[in-house]
């Protein structure tokens, strides 16, 4: 296993390849550039002003629409029940090992999710391809809270334009989704659905309104959203990581007090049992299915924002000692807590629309899709006997302030790797840059056929590349740099062991794991439905594009090196770098000291065995 310890300002010592400083003082040498040029001194970034201001950042960003959004399309997806046991399966082996991770890299480098990977610089065209994810991410979460808007602005009206049947909606028995009581009988073969779903599909987004083949222009209404939400985003992000903090407190708890309200009520509806029911009862014969663990890896990667840099990010701007361990556990379990709170509630919506139809087939109630949180919450929200408008906006400013913690999270993901790799940069030139080009590419999902170039670009642009650059940066964080090195430096940072669970996950189980579901996935996946072949040719080729900094700069990485064998060039290009570890001097000397005299941490265990031993001992001296 290679640790990292040849690192070029270190020396190897004799028990095991520590690092020492390389004159065999405490005062670490300066850092050297790959010029051969002693390096300026850092300048340390931004902070931020209270540790409770990361948390909730962290909290807003991870517990965002990839919860309430996001999963309980994809539950709904993939069978209910039969997604559940995967997805809470994959969280324990996959998503906190990772996140604990990132958060660590992250805080203890303070660097951001390009930059990290000075720890392997043959590896750092992972962060690359993390940002292209992340891009993609951005414009269609932005598209989606332009969604959430003109909900909200259509809240104002009463009563709600969802809650009743529109005579322009031919073609379908419509049922007026304020009605609480029996379904009236239909004469016909048409099929029934809701006024809320027919208000989705026909006036909010045009999709029922096309014709075969066609793809239709963007909708001037939701134009006007997305404008409206870049440019608030860009005015928060404008004033930098501080600015972000101070906004993240409203951010995170405020949907929660919406979350809750709203489960209570949609629990009691009628049929909402049969629902709930479908949502937590197990499908054990789906735990052979591929497509399940695929779609639990990518949305455990949503819920909690992993493998696209925020997290790391947002970790880089923490005070070097934060209890990081603390926070990962809080996040990662607040953030299961939410998915399956919202789960929990749209299935319970969604029994109460089988209810009303008289269909226990629950995919012939609603059309699966990443429209169902806007055709399930709207049908429940026109049954609201009293004042269901203001429901109505206070929900969807909820769904507004999720996507905004979520959205401002990743592009604050995005500002870091540029500055960290431009200093000079501007960071309003580079907001706006982001917000322009942002905008311009999000018209494309505000168009009738933007709910299905929403799941393409989910699938091919983020999915399989987020699954694949997860198992490289497990390779570089955990194989390349090393358990023991990962271990070192948290027990300097928080003076913390890092248990033999945590250390079997990152290294054998979690990407094991990983590489298991990627093959299956590439050769059994699904892929999106209603688009033409030419296009999934055009998305394959998305996904090879993206991962395509990995070997490019792998080759970069190496081709620098100046060893006189290519063998010792790409030994060297996976070594840190010089200036690798904490930002101030300061601590990086006490690091250094560290390193040269590192003990781990005695296990539990092991200290109860030799207090034993110590005991026995003496009891037979005594005796």
């Amino acid at each position: 296993m290679m640790d990292g310890t040849d690192n070029p300002g270190f020396v190897t010592t004799d028990d095991g390849g520590l690092p020492a400083p390389q004159n065999g003082l405490t005062k670490p040498s300066p850092p050297l550039a790959p010029t051969g040029k002693p390096e300026k001194p850092p300048v340390e970034r931004e902070k931020w002003d209270k540790g409770v201001e990361f948390l909730m950042s962290c909290i807003a960003l991870s517990v965002g629409l990839g919860n309430v959004w996001k999963f309980p399309s994809t539950a709904f997806r993939n069978g209910g029940g039969a997604f559940v046991i995967p997805y809470l399966i994959v969280l324990l082996v996959v998503g906190r090992p990772i996140y604990y991770l990132e958060m660590m890299m992250g805080q203890f480098s303070s660097r951001g999710s390009v930059k990290v990977y000075d720890v392997s610089p043959i590896m750092r065209g992972i962060g690359i391809a993390q940002m292209v994810s992340i891009c993609v991410v951005i414009v269609y979460y932005a598209a989606t809270i332009a969604t959430a808007i003109r909900f909200f602005v259509a809240s104002f009206e009463s009563p709600l334009p969802w809650a009743s049947c529109d005579v322009s909606w031919t073609g379908f028995n419509c049922v007026n989704s304020s009605n609480t009581g029996p379904t009236p009988a239909f004469n016909n073969t048409l099929p029934v659905k809701t006024s809320a779903e027919l208000y989705y599909t026909h006036s909010v987004t045009g999709e029922g309104l096309l014709s075969a083949g066609e793809f239709g222009a963007p909708d001037w209404k939701l134009t006007l959203c997305l404008l409206f939400i870049w440019v608030a985003m860009t005015v928060m992000m404008v004033k930098g990581i501080r600015g972000s903090g101070k906004v993240a407190y409203f951010l995170a708890l405020f949907p929660y007090v919406v979350l809750i309200s709203f489960a209570i009520y949609a629990f009691t509806l009628e049929g909402a049992g049969q629902g709930l029911k479908y949502f937590i009862t197990p499908d054990w014969d789906q735990l052979l299915n591929a497509d399940v663990w695929k779609e639990a890896v990518s949305q455990c990667f949503f819920s909690l924002s992993i493998c696209f840099g925020g997290v790391i990010a947002f970790s880089s701007y923490n005070s070097f000692s934060n209890n990081i361990y603390r926070d990962a556990m809080i996040i990662s379990w607040l953030d299961t807590f939410t998915s399956l709170l919202s789960g929990a509630l749209v299935f319970s919506i969604i029994g109460h629309l089988g209810h009303l139809t008289n269909e226990t087939d629950y995919t012939k109630v609603v059309k699966p899709g990443s429209g169902l949180t806007f055709i399930t919450y709207p049908d429940a929200l026109a049954k609201f006997e009293h004042v269901p408008n203001l429901f109505a906006l206070l929900f969807f400013f909820m769904l507004l302030t999720l996507g905004v913690g979520s959205c401002t999270g990743l592009i604050n993901s995005v500002m870091t790797a540029l500055q960290d790799s431009t200093p000079r940069l501007k960071s309003w030139k580079t907001v706006v840059t982001i917000g322009v080009l942002g905008f311009a590419l999000g018209l494309l999902f505000v168009t009738p056929s933007g709910s299905k170039m929403l799941d393409y670009f989910d699938y091919y642009g983020v999915q399989f590349v987020t699954l694949t650059s997860a198992i490289f940066e497990l390779f570089a964080f955990c194989w390349l740099y090393g358990i023991r090195n990962l271990t070192r430096d948290i027990q300097f940072m928080l003076n913390r062991r890092t248990g033999f669970l945590w250390r079997f996950c990152w290294k054998l189980l979690t990407p094991a794991m990983l590489i298991v579901v990627l093959i299956i996935g590439l050769v059994k996946s699904q892929r999106p439905q209603g688009i033409d072949d030419v296009y999934h040719v055009l998305g394959w080729c998305i996904y090879v594009g993206a991962l395509l900094p990995i070997p490019v700069w792998a080759w970069f990485a190496i081709r620098k090196r100046s060893e006189s064998t290519l063998k010792k060039r790409i030994v060297a290009a996976t070594k840190p770098l010089s200036d690798w570890g904490p930002e101030s001097l300061e601590v990086r000397k006490r690091y250094l000291e560290f390193c040269s005299n590192y003990q781990p941490l005695e296990s539990r265990w092991t200290r109860l065995r030799r207090v034993l031993h110590r005991n026995d001992k003496t009891y037979r001296v005594s005796v």
